[in-house]
Formats: C-alpha cells, structure tokens, sequence
C-alpha cells in the first residue's frame, strides 16, 4: 500500500491534528534564528501568540473552513502590527492550508465571498514592495487552485465509482436476466420431452391391453413404443439436467432438424399415420433454429396426440431464400366436436380395439395445457403448449399461428416461420 493510501485510512482530525503540529513548527522556527532590531532582549509570549493563532484553528478546519480562515487572518494582522520588530515570516503556511480548505469544502457563495475579499486586500495591504504583493497573490491563487481542482478530481472519481457500481449492477442484472430465461428455455424442453414422452406411453398403454386380446403383434409393438418411449425420455432429460451442472464432461447435443424423421417415425408408431414431407434445399441454420425447430414439430404432435383424436398428421418443412416454414396439420375432429362428443363418447374404441378417444383423453388429463378447451373463440390463443411454440418462434425472429387447415372444417394445423437471414 503506497504512503498516500495509507493516510487516506487515518481519521481525519489525526491528520488535521499532524497538519496543525507542522504548520505550528514552521511558523515557530523564525524565532529562534532572528533578533530584535532594538537589542538583545527575547522574544516574548504576547509576540508569539498570534503565530499559535495561525496555526491552532487548523484542528477544526473541516469542519469551520470559513471561520478558521477569518481567525487565522485576523491573527497574521495582530502578528503584522510589531513589523518590523518581529521575526519575518516567508510565508503563512496556516494561510495557505485555510484557504485551500475553504476551496475544497465551503459552499460557494462562501468562495466568493472570499474571492471578492481577499483579492482587493491582498492587493492593498498585501506589502510595501511589489515583489512581496506579487508573491502573496501567487501563493493565495495556488492554494485556492489547488483546493478545486482537488474537489473536482474527487468529484469526478464518485462519478467514475457509481458508474462503476451502476454498471456492475447491470451486469449483475443481466446475469439474472440470463440465469432466468436458461431456466426457462429449460423448463420448456423439459415439458416438451415429458409432455411428448407421456402422451405417447399413455395412448400405448391404453391400447396394449386392449390389442392383447385380438392382434398380440400390435400389443408387443405398442409396449416396445412404451419402452422406446421412455428411453428417449431418460436421455433427453439427462442432458437437459445436466445443463443445470456448473462443471461437467462433453455433453451430448441439442436434438436437431435432422432427427425430425426419427421423431416422425416414433409418433407414428403410436398409432395415427404420421407423414414427412421436405421441399426446398436445406441449409445450415444456427443451433438455436435447430433446437426450435425439432421442439416446434415435437410439441406439435404432442399437442395432436393428446387432444386432437386425430388419425392422420402430416409434417411439412419448406426451405426457402431466407426462411424455414414448418408446418403441422391433423384431421382431428377440432375444439367443438372434441368437447360435444367427449361427454357422449368418453371411452369408446375404435374396430380394432384401439381406443384413442379415451387414450387422448387421459392423457389430456395428465397435463394441463387443454388443448380443446383452449382453442375456443377468435385467435386460437391457447395453453403452455401453444404458448412454448410461440416463445420459441419469437426466439428465433420468427413467428407462430395456430388454427384449422385453409379451406377445412376440422382439423387443426400449426404454422410456424423462422427466417434464415441472420445464419
């Protein structure tokens, strides 16, 4: 730590005091080397003391800065009165740390007043030599400058300190901001992974019983789904949770457009025909595109699955100059059939013993993202999953849609666009 750090640590009436001490010495030495012009007698205490006037207020200077510069000018005018017959003092070191002080800590109508004072006087009783006045204003004029230039450095290191501050507390903020929407973006893949998992392993389970009786094969397939199904599950919430972890190995990576077919594939396994259709000349797009599209598909036929009843899908991705359009249409019955027949159909199956309305139910259930009762009225503004679809789309600078086929009554169909412009 360097000298001028370390006396920045000391409480300031010990430094005022150490000030006063040394100012008190230097304005003390004169008397110890010079004589009286009238003979050889000392100096005596009356002659001495408005040098301890000059120096003795310097204690309190903080705090009076005004004040203290009066009592010390009034004390250098008591200690001229014996001029000549005095020891000459070279300067008035008390003056000197006053005025400086009056620079750095007094208001300003008080500076001014002390401008306008000391100026004419120093001026008019400033000496009887032209060499002396010249002096006296020099040093008046340096103290002063230096006490404001001292008050403007410190002024300006608070402001580079709160900007410091500020801008660390933005920092700080942004780390939060960042911290929430990772959460967030991991709260959505978690419930997509769930949501897409669960509603396949639901429509599975309630068709294996019931396909045991008439067609095995088709039981074993939909347990092997079930299986197949939760694996996926398994690996994909892994990797989602290991995000979660400040230090780890490699991780594996996000689901991508290329895997697209093999979650067509999966979904169709389930039971309604899935199919993929892909136009245009794919290109590299950046990996938040990757991951939003493979979500956007994944939450899409989630959402058919669980409420559409559907028995046919299909997945478009159309490349285009400068975007992606996906698109996923069903031919489920829509909101108002789904919600008129659920009361008069709740469990009935399907001639092969497939029983997708209940299936499609129960799994409604087991998530709260009502897909039926969502769609109801204008704007097709809908539950956590439609409402994932469109963050995801935002994301990414593009956009989401939601609502029956053009030109068909039923069905349902979610159309999103990410452009390609910024990869």
């Amino acid at each position: 730590m360097s000298l001028i750090a370390r006396l920045r640590t000391l409480p300031p009436l010990a430094v005022d005091a150490a000030l006063t001490v040394v100012v008190l010495a230097a304005q003390t030495v004169p008397f110890f080397y010079s004589r009286r012009m009238a003979g050889p007698e000392p100096w005596t205490v009356m002659e001495y003391l408005p040098v301890i006037g000059a120096s003795l207020p310097l204690i309190v200077r903080r705090r009076y800065p005004l004040a203290v510069l009066i009592v010390i000018i009034l004390a250098t005018n008591v200690y001229s009165m014996h001029d000549p017959d005095i020891p000459p003092q070279p300067l008035w070191y008390g003056h000197l740390v006053a005025t400086y002080t009056v620079a750095q800590l007094a208001p300003r109508w008080q500076r001014l007043g002390v401008i306008l004072i000391m100026v004419p006087g120093s001026i008019l009783f400033g000496g009887n030599s032209v060499p002396t006045l010249v002096r006296g204003l020099l040093t008046w004029v340096a103290s002063y400058a230096l006490g404001r230039a001292v008050t403007v450095h410190q002024a300006y290191a608070r402001v580079l300190e709160e900007r410091a501050a500020q801008l660390e507390r933005e920092r700080e903020l942004e780390a939060e901001r960042a911290a929430e929407r990772e959460r967030a973006r991991i709260a959505r893949d978690m419930h997509d992974i769930l949501a897409h998992a669960v509603s396949i392993m639901v429509v599975q389970a309630e068709a294996g019983p019931l396909a045991v009786r008439t067609d095995p094969d088709r039981a074993e397939a939909a347990f092997d789904a079930i299986g197949a199904a939760g694996r996926e599950a398994m690996a994909q919430l892994r990797r989602m949770l290991g995000l979660l972890k400040e230090t780890e190995g490699p991780r594996e990576p996000q689901p991508t457009i290329d895997r697209i077919p093999e979650l067509v594939d999966g979904v169709g396994d389930t039971g309604p025909r899935v199919s993929l259709t892909t136009t245009g000349q794919p290109v590299a797009v950046s990996s938040d595109v990757e991951v939003a599209a493979y979500r956007i598909v994944q939450e899409s036929l989630t959402n058919m699955l669980k409420h559409a009843t559907a028995t046919e899908a299909e997945v478009r991705l159309d490349w285009r100059d400068d975007a992606l359009s996906i698109t996923v249409t069903d031919d489920g019955r829509g909101a108002a059939a789904d919600a008129r027949d659920r009361r008069d159909k709740e469990g009935a199956s399907d001639p092969h013993g497939f029983d997708v309305q209940r299936s499609s139910t129960r799994a409604a259930d087991l998530d709260g993202d009502l897909h039926a009762s969502s769609l109801r009225g204008p704007g097709f503004s809908g539950g956590n999953g439609l409402i994932g679809i469109r963050e995801r789309a935002a994301a990414c600078g593009g956009t989401a849609s939601f609502g029956p086929p053009p030109g068909r009554t039923h069905g349902f169909q979610v159309a999103v666009w990410l452009p390609l412009a910024d990869m």
